[in-house]
């Protein structure tokens, strides 16, 4: 019996041991691990994870933790939390404005971000002006049948010629570039949404709209409307051209000389615990050296004025004169107004 209790005592303090022994490891772990929780965009996980992730864990000795989710489902979650643990955020444009607005994020200095001098012209203005940090860019173009339209679209202004009468296609006034169309209808009308609400706009979008055969929430759409010949033309992100020209290589693909951008941007939450860390990684996702690989592994954009893109890869991407000349939206003038746009764009166009 004394045998048994013996082995018995042992054994619990062996067990002891070995969890104070744990504890002591994982407390001295935990105090020399840094760790970014980056809440982002849950495309082409693996990739980032190896591409971009790692090399940043390894120079900076931390641990990048990702909570992924769509560009709403994201904002919504950190604007509810008032506890959260999000470091750093990667948002589309409109979404940082109204985060901005909402006093979720850090403003930020921009002086502990080196290589802010080398963002492309558009990409500086916002970041100036306190709308977020650019990593990358996309915009708008013309996406038309040469043959069914029989005349070449080199404008947006072009939309409104009578020869197009029902067979124009363009983003609902909900998506991700549904207010650039009212920023296009606005200089077609000559007028700038910003002095008159969009008031002109809206008279210019009525005028298009005989023209119009239906608007749509995804780029995908297009493939069977153009396939089918239910329309000759529409206005289309450069990123959903791949996909189209792929089920229908004979559309023709033409971006304006001064097209609207869309950015995603990257900021600092308030609640970011590493502030540190979060600047070398903004400052990490605009390099040179990152965004040369980017660029052609994830497909994205550069806002770095260093990189060169090949002719075949920039073909279908918001680069060079594309994006110097491209014109941004100001989201703090939109957002506030949008709901009544959005009224307006029913009445006018889904009527």
């Amino acid at each position: 019996m004394k045998k048994v209790l013996a082995l018995s005592l042992c054994a619990v303090l062996l067990l002891s041991g070995c969890g104070s022994a744990g504890s002591t490891g994982e407390k001295s772990t935990k105090k020399e691990e840094k760790k970014l929780v980056l809440s982002t965009y849950g495309l082409s996980e693996d990739i980032s994870e190896e591409e971009v992730y790692k090399p940043f864990e390894d120079q900076f000795g931390c641990k990048i933790v990702t909570e992924t989710g769509s560009t709403n489902e994201r904002y919504t979650k950190l604007s509810a939390d008032a506890n959260s643990t999000i470091d750093v955020i990667e948002l589309s444009q409109a979404m940082t404005a109204k985060g901005i607005e909402e006093g979720l994020f850090e403003s930020l200095d921009l002086s502990k971000i080196e290589n802010i001098k080398d963002l492309i012209g558009a990409a500086n203005i916002m970041a100036e002006k306190g709308q977020g940090i650019a990593y990358t860019i996309n915009s708008i173009g013309i996406m038309y049948d040469p043959e069914a339209v029989g005349f070449e679209i080199n404008s947006f202004d072009d939309l409104w010629k009578a020869e197009l009468s029902g067979s124009i296609a363009i983003p609902d006034i909900t998506t991700t570039f549904g207010p650039a169309m009212v920023y296009m209808a606005g200089e077609h009308a000559g007028v700038d949404v910003t002095k008159d609400n969009g008031k002109a706009a809206f008279s210019a979008l009525e005028e298009l709209k005989p023209n119009l055969v239906k608007t749509y929430a995804k780029s995908s759409d297009l493939i069977n409307m153009f396939t089918s010949g239910e329309i000759k033309a529409a206005i289309v992100g450069d990123f959903a051209v791949p996909i189209i020209t792929e089920a229908n290589p004979d559309l023709s693909y033409v971006t304006p000389e001064h097209t609207y951008a869309n950015f995603n941007t990257i900021s600092i939450t308030k609640n970011c615990e590493n502030k540190e860390l979060a600047y070398a990684y903004i400052n990490y996702r605009l390099s040179k050296e990152l965004q040369e690989k980017t660029t052609k592994v994830l497909n994205e954009a550069p806002t770095n004025n260093q990189i060169k893109v090949s002719e075949e890869d920039a073909k279908n991407m918001t680069y060079g004169a594309v994006a110097e000349n491209a014109k941004v939206l100001d989201y703090s003038f939109v957002n506030p107004i949008l709901s009544d746009w959005i009224d307006q764009w029913n009445r006018i166009i889904n009527s």
